[in-house]
């Protein structure tokens, strides 16, 4: 199995983190980039590091986006 190339960090009930969810789902079934979800909830480092810019969005696990996630954008990193 490959390591997905593209990581949602979010958390449940984070409206941003639904639409960008939906936005990497395209993103994702349209190239065959494969996504992984974690959730900062669950993993305290998460929770230091990103808790203020969630959802936020690794490509190839460096980030890429926070807040929103620019699809344009996204389908460029992953050329």
């Amino acid at each position: 199995m490959t390591t997905p190339r593209i990581t949602l960090i979010g958390k449940p009930g984070c409206h941003l983190c639904d639409d960008a969810r939906e936005v990497i789902r395209r993103v994702a079934d349209d190239t065959g980039a494969g996504w992984q979800e974690r959730n900062i909830l669950d993993e305290p480092d998460l929770m230091a590091r990103y808790a203020e810019q969630i959802p936020v969005t690794l490509v190839d696990g460096k980030q890429h986006d926070y807040w929103r996630v620019d699809e344009a954008r996204l389908r460029r990193a992953l050329r």
